[in-house]
């Protein structure tokens, strides 16, 4: 039977059809409906871990214990896991470990455009990169069983439009896996230096047995068209290959690291010129360049942000264009001829600029925090988007967790005096992710900074996935609840403070106050997701005669607020009764509707 799947439901089907039996991840996009598909499969266990380096942790625990596991995460995630794996590396497996590292080149829902493959040649370990929901599938079931026959990891490298786009696969049934016998061996999973320095040998001498099975695995394919132009390329740039330039040879590489030298200097060597497209970094070319071969690749193919077969045409293809117009695709021969003419087209679609919901809890906060004038040292989540106007509340934003760092540093950099104006603000499952360590770090070592914890109740800019202080699992069973308060006070704060994130009033007077004070406080500022909780608490209207036009309740950034001119005007079916507008009309000219005369 065949289903139109994504690619991460692709993946999670192989796994399952694997026999995989624990997954663990924690959410990101582009890679967060992985576990959110394995959740509906019984015969496996899933979670969502604290961080990415637990839910590797989990993986390994679970493959070195004899059954198949798999840890999902986005690009970034991997740095997070990346002490692990490094380990692991060396260490081997027991039964079969995927790692899958989704990457998201054009930033879509990221604070950069890394590419993992280079975590893979770090590591030494193997790095398949599927083109469609199909190819993910079949190299995820592949993937366990190169893990086993090899004794490593072996890296799965999606990319956001591998992930999330559809394509027709071929369903099959699950595979019952045995478990693998538990044999204690110290000398294999215990890296204490003596044991290290043996084991990077097998790393390099399993990198040779890999090679050699990089050279005559189907993963990587010759498709032969005119040897004129030759390509080499991988995942969905493989697509944006075919599509622009249908009439070339092609070198498709489902098994980018280690790479197939022979295979590759044979291609090279039969077209009489050879171009590599890849997105992001010159991954292949400069390993393919190594090798003393002719290739050309950045100089013609960005470096930056995400590909399509637009870009390859007005790249690759007006260079092919010249000599051998036949091979370019008729739909994108435009392009190729008039590179400039097609990027400028597309500069000219009109952006959308991200705001936070309307009802969000945390606007009020950021609302707050621009009035006082604070310095914000911000984090990863949704509530990222208090950096962009109106409200432009946010300092920095580095990486998961990384708002008391900064904020500490800040401080220790500028003094006491300066550190009253700065705050910390960070989501209560990044708190939870890797917030904890960085307040212990301010309590332990004598700030006087205050941390904000926008406490939503869910992983909201993921897709509201669970975390532990919801209450819930990844498989949406009732698990104990983490307590925000009692975290901070076991880790040494004397001063945590609670408010409603939609008294204005409140937040400021919390904020005053824990800012002027000695030694480290927390507020939490606490209300559910406005998209957890449907139904409205009420809608509110303009007073047309009392409203002065001032605009002071737009600096709220709330997308059900607009001006016709000169008055506000509050969109009704937006609207869901936050109340904050009218907490900051000077005039009183908001009311809910129903109330006084319509």
């Amino acid at each position: 039977m065949r289903e139109l799947l994504i690619g991460n439901h692709a993946l999670a089907r192989g796994a399952w059809e694997a026999g995989v039996r624990v997954a663990a991840a924690y959410p990101g996009t582009p890679s967060t409906e992985i576990i959110e598909a394995l959740a509906g499969y019984p015969e496996v266990y899933v979670e969502w871990a604290p961080n990415e380096k637990v839910a590797l942790e989990v993986a390994i625990g679970a493959a070195i214990g004899g059954a198949r596991s798999l840890a999902a995460m986005k690009h970034v995630g991997v740095n997070v896991a990346a002490d692990p794996l490094m380990t692991l590396a060396y260490t081997g497996v027991n039964a079969g470990l995927v790692l899958v590292s989704a990457d998201d080149p054009g930033l879509f829902s990221s604070q950069n455009e890394q590419d993992n493959r280079f975590y893979a040649r770090l590591a030494q370990i193997p790095c398949l990169e599927p083109a469609d929901s199909q190819e993910v599938k079949d190299m995820t079931m592949l993937a366990f069983s190169l893990s086993e026959e090899f004794d490593t990891p072996v890296m799965l490298r999606l990319t956001t439009r591998i992930a999330h786009s559809y394509s027709l696969v071929e369903l099959g049934e699950r595979r019952e896996v045995p478990l693998k016998d538990y044999v204690k061996q110290p000398a294999k999973y215990v890296m204490l230096p003596a044991f290290g320095k043996v084991r990077h040998r097998v790393v390099e001498e399993r990198r040779l047995k890999l090679a050699a099975y990089a050279e005559t695995t189907p993963l990587n394919r010759v498709e032969w068209a005119d040897r004129r132009v030759g390509v080499i390329s991988s995942g969905v740039a493989y697509q944006y290959v075919k599509e622009a330039l249908p009439g070339v040879s092609v070198l498709k590489l489902g098994l980018t690291y280690p790479l197939p030298e022979k295979l590759i200097r044979d291609f090279v060597n039969a077209v009489e010129t050879c171009y590599v497209v890849e997105e992001l970094e010159p991954f292949l070319e400069d390993q393919i360049r190594a090798l003393d071969l002719p290739v050309t690749g950045k100089e013609l193919v960005p470096r930056v942000d995400e590909l399509s077969s637009v870009i390859v045409a007005r790249t690759v293809g007006s260079r092919v264009a010249a000599f051998a117009p036949e091979l370019v695709s008729p739909a994108l021969a435009p392009a190729a001829r008039a590179p400039e003419a097609a990027a400028t087209a597309a500069a000219e679609l009109p952006g959308r600029p991200p705001l936070m919901c309307p009802g969000c809890p945390h606007r009020g906060v950021f609302y707050v925090l621009k009035k006082l004038q604070l310095v914000v040292a911000g984090d990863i989540g949704c509530y990222t988007l208090g950096a962009t106007p109106p409200l432009q509340a946010m300092d920095t934003c580095i990486c998961m967790g990384a708002s008391l760092g900064v904020a500490m540093g800040m401080e220790k950099a500028r003094g006491p005096e300066f550190a009253r104006r700065v705050v910390g603000v960070i989501g209560d499952s990044t708190f939870l992710h890797s917030g904890m360590t960085g307040l212990l770090d301010m309590v332990y070592n004598g700030s006087n900074g205050t941390l904000i914890i926008l406490d939503n109740g869910t992983t909201a800019m993921t897709g509201h996935q669970d975390h532990p202080g919801t209450g819930y699992t990844a498989a949406h069973r009732q698990a104990p609840k983490a307590d925000l308060e009692q975290i901070a006070r076991a880790l040494g704060v004397q001063r945590v403070q609670v408010v409603d994130s939609y008294d204005l009033e409140a937040v400021e007077r919390a904020i005053r106050e824990e800012t002027s004070v000695a030694g480290p406080s927390v507020i939490i500022a606490r209300r559910p997701c406005a998209l957890l909780h449907k139904e409205k608490e009420a809608v509110y209207i303009v007073d047309k005669e009392n409203c002065l036009g001032c605009r002071y309740c737009l600096e709220l950034g709330c997308p059900a607020l607009s001006f016709n001119g000169e008055q506000a005007v509050i969109d009704p079916i937006q609207c869901n009764g936050c109340g904050l507008c009218i907490q900051v009309c000077p005039a009183e000219a908001i009311r809910k509707a129903g109330e006084g005369n319509e």
